[in-house]
């Protein structure tokens, strides 16, 4: 069978995604990139917020006008799994059964909705990273529980890779020829938690065993960056200058509502810590705004909060109401039209603070890892997270030294040197 894969979501959705377009190679299966070609359409689903739970239906109903076998897989599956309409309809565990069912819906005429109660083994799949970047999963689930999130109950509690299994997937992916590891998970901070491990031990195995040129961290809470990752950070130049750390709201009140383990004043003073200790590091958040009982008042206190915080970039979303959340029977819940007002405003102020954060480089040289050509312009990251553009022959999947000229864009611009 040729099969097409859709996936929505986040970075822990694409290596699943990623794995799952393995196991079908394995089984002697194409992958192709158009619709058309497909006998069987493959849909990695999200459910994080309300807008996302509607693209996975819309993605779905789409997809069923092709004609081909339908197998729909992932967080919005898990959620509403009678909803569904497909030949195949697998949650957030059985995975591996995705060949063996869209195989069986393809030959019985036969619809499989194997969806069941949230995993709780991590579960172990074979995996070839089809990016320049390797993201490799290590964790899966989270315990935190925060007021206005879905996730726990799709996922599971935390559940941790073992060392033994990450340091072989490191050394493949040495061999393979892969620049940079991109450790993720749904809680990436909580990785070990069940186990006896801490993250520390993973990113010190992903650093022995694959050796790479870069090791970058996926979104990780404030309250698991400990002193020895601070060190890390400080003295090996090959774990990137970069963390994304959610703070999701600049005021206390709100903080205790959505139930997030720690203030405003400890959430400055690392932020303040890390911006002093390890020079150049680029620190990005996620903000929700228009939260149940956010009023102009305390919102206004988010604004000045986070004005006043060295950050590069504020990842901003209204508050979404996800059903058989705390936050969803919250009173005051707060207005559609408020809420996107909000989000407009933080993100200029995003906009701005990016900008401000990639002038200081202007003239510095870096280096990028070679990702995509697009129009003779080859673009990278810098390893504290600046995407620049640059024309003429750059080798892909390779680190080159570049000199910033300028910023382009959401990056920046530079010549190869």
């Amino acid at each position: 069978m040729r099969i097409k894969f859709l996936t929505l979501g986040c970075k822990v959705n694409q290596v699943e995604t990623e794995a799952m377009q393995r196991l079908f190679e394995l089984a002697g299966h194409s992958i192709v990139e158009e619709i058309d070609d497909a006998d069987a359409i493959v849909i990695n689903t999200c459910a994080v917020t309300a807008v996302a739970a509607q693209k996975s239906r819309q993605m779905i109903h789409r997809s069923a006008r092709s004609g081909a076998v339908i197998a729909v897989v992932g967080c919005y599956a898990q959620e509403s799994p009678t909803e569904i309409d497909a030949d195949v309809v697998i949650g957030t565990k059985e995975r591996a059964r995705i060949v063996e069912l869209t195989e069986a819906a393809a030959a019985q005429k036969q619809s499989f909705n194997v969806v069941g109660a949230v995993g709780t083994e991590f579960e172990e799949l074979p995996h070839i990273p089809s990016r320049t970047r390797a993201f490799i999963k290590i964790e899966d689930g989270c315990d935190q529980r925060c007021s206005y999130c879905i996730i726990p109950s799709l996922r599971g509690a935390v559940r941790s890779r073992s060392l033994d299994s990450l340091r072989a997937e490191c050394r493949q992916l040495n061999e393979l020829g892969f620049k940079e590891f991109v450790l993720t998970g749904i809680h990436l901070g909580a990785y070990g938690k069940d186990c006896g491990l801490r993250l520390i031990d993973a990113v010190t195995a992903a650093l022995e065993s694959g050796r790479p040129e870069r090791l970058r961290l996926s979104s990780i809470e404030a309250t698991e960056i400990h002193d020895e990752l601070i060190e890390l950070l400080k003295t090996d130049r090959r774990l990137c200058r970069h963390l994304h750390l959610p703070l999701q709201s600049g005021c206390d009140e709100i903080l205790r509502a959505m139930h997030r383990p720690y203030s405003t004043k400890q959430f400055a003073a690392l932020v303040e810590r890390l911006s002093s200790e390890v020079p150049s590091i680029s620190i990005t958040t996620d903000l929700i705004v228009g939260f149940p009982g956010e009023t102009e008042e305390l919102f206004e206190r988010t604004v000045r909060f986070v004005e006043e915080l060295p950050l590069s970039k504020l990842h901003v979303f209204p508050y979404s109401i996800r059903r058989g959340t705390v936050a969803a029977s919250m009173p005051d819940q707060i207005e559609p039209a408020v809420k996107h007002e909000r989000a407009a405003r933080m993100i200029e102020i995003s906009n701005r603070k990016s900008v401000e954060y990639r002038k200081q480089f202007i003239g510095a040289r870096v280096k990028i890892l070679s990702e995509t050509l697009t129009n003779g312009v080859v673009n990278g990251l810098t390893d504290n997270y600046i995407r620049v553009f640059v024309e003429g022959a750059v080798e892909l999947g390779k680190m080159v030294e570049v000199e910033l000229v300028g910023i382009e864009g959401d990056g920046m611009s530079g010549r190869a040197l």
